[in-house]
């Protein structure tokens, strides 16, 4: 493990850009940006399509280390160059550390919650991801009803495969979102909590991780997140708010950081000229480095 990045994650200020969006919502990635499904024929197609944007947006003048502290990569981001630099590598020159989402995509439904597929090939992509000097993986379930046996079920799966990645020399962002549509997010989040922090009270002295949340329903909710030895830093998702939304959700809770990924590429246009484009996200980056540093 890099013990600069590590510093960097515990104490930086700054946000985690999340630009790792895979084969189900690479489409939806590419029409926001303004390329719709026909202008490409192949998977193949449209994977050089999001490498570009990605591109695009990490080679950006508005994209770097004095407002983004992270960003985590697809695993075929990860596997390409940037600039002649492999993806992590080019990141981590400008000060941003990489991290991997390792996960395969969620389970159905089923008792109002959405597990993770099975990683058959978990062990290989940690191999590939220390290779590729990776600091961290990523990974996300989703909770939909306050069932408390699933989402018990939810949490014991993130963290005994989180285990996994630690034993690897990795740290883990354990994502279990709360659907912000949820009629009973209060409730959800209420259970969830009370099972990381059984997780977290039995990890041993040398067992770190990073949380990826919903923005509470109750400002500073998850303050025992946050001050919690084992947990280097809490990070929010966006979750479908807007980006105007999201932020001023965050801006409500002390020690939680953004991890945006549509609301930090709100607005971004691949007809863009480059002044446009890079005036765009910069206006995004720095509102939302904003919220995460600037609380109420």
């Amino acid at each position: 493990m890099n013990n600069q990045q590590l510093e960097r994650m515990k104490h930086g200020n700054g946000f985690i850009a999340a630009l790792d969006q895979s084969g189900g919502s690479t489409p939806k990635a590419l029409a926001a940006y303004g390329i719709p499904k026909d202008a490409y024929k192949t998977e193949a197609e449209m994977f050089d399509l999001v490498h570009e944007m990605r591109t695009r947006i990490v080679t950006s003048p508005a994209f770097q280390s004095d407002h983004i502290l992270g960003a985590i990569l697809f695993e075929q981001t990860m596997d390409r160059k940037v600039e002649g630099k492999y993806t992590g590598d080019y990141l981590a020159d400008k000060g941003i550390v990489p991290f991997l989402k390792v996960d395969k995509g969620l389970a159905e439904e089923e008792n109002g919650v959405q597990l993770m597929k099975p990683i058959d090939d978990l062990e290989e992509t940690l191999r590939r991801a220390n290779e590729r000097n990776m600091f961290g993986t990523k990974m996300r379930s989703v909770i939909h009803e306050a069932n408390k046996d699933s989402i018990k079920a939810i949490v014991d799966q993130q963290f005994e495969i989180g285990k996994q990645i630690l034993a690897a020399g990795l740290v883990p962002i354990i994502e279990p979102e709360v659907n912000i549509h949820s009629e009973e997010k209060a409730k959800c989040e209420d259970i969830m909590k009370e099972e990381i922090l059984n997780h977290l009270n039995a990890l041993s002295d040398d067992q770190n991780v990073m949380l990826k949340l919903t923005i509470p329903t109750k400002a500073n909710f998850y303050k025992e997140l946050v001050d919690h030895p084992r947990v280097i830093r809490v990070v929010a998702l966006s979750g479908g708010y807007s980006r105007e939304e999201a932020n001023k959700k965050l801006k409500e809770n002390d020690g939680i950081i953004a991890s945006f990924s549509r609301a930090l590429t709100e607005g971004l246009n691949v007809n863009q000229s480059d002044e446009e484009f890079n005036q765009t996200l910069e206006d995004s980056v720095r509102s939302i480095y904003d919220a995460s540093v600037n609380k109420n």
